[in-house]
């Protein structure tokens, strides 16, 4: 079975930062593109980030894009997600996903992915 951990959310103020974590179980880790997600109250989860496998092809929707940096540590099974400059629109619960192998990938779309975390919460305050 997997599972997937997010942790390191928190109350920040705008312009700072957070690092958010994602550990996941499972020997085939390596082998996944991994994704960020976010949902905010009575909002749509939206795409924040994906990964490769490799590490070596990221994506970015635009809103963040030059503000967060996705990353993964495959030798400790976890992806990371560093965010800087938050705003308050950053405020959302935010999910770490894994990519479902079988289906056609798009990294965007919340249905290629097949296991989620619980999320993490990230409150940015004006």
């Amino acid at each position: 079975q997997v599972q997937l951990v997010e942790s390191g959310g928190g109350l920040v103020q705008a312009g700072d930062s957070l690092r958010l974590s994602c550990a996941a179980s499972g020997r085939t880790f390596i082998t996944y593109m991994l994704g960020w997600f976010r949902q905010a109250p009575g909002k749509e989860r939206e795409f924040v980030s994906a990964i490769s496998w490799s590490g070596s092809t990221t994506y970015y929707a635009d809103s963040v894009k030059g503000r967060f940096t996705i990353s993964r540590d495959n030798a400790k099974n976890t992806v990371y997600l560093q965010m800087n400059r938050l705003k308050p629109d950053d405020t959302a619960v935010y999910y770490c996903a894994r990519a479902d192998n079988r289906i056609t990938y798009t990294p965007s779309r919340v249905s290629s992915y097949d296991y989620w975390g619980q999320g993490t919460q990230v409150t940015v305050s004006s």
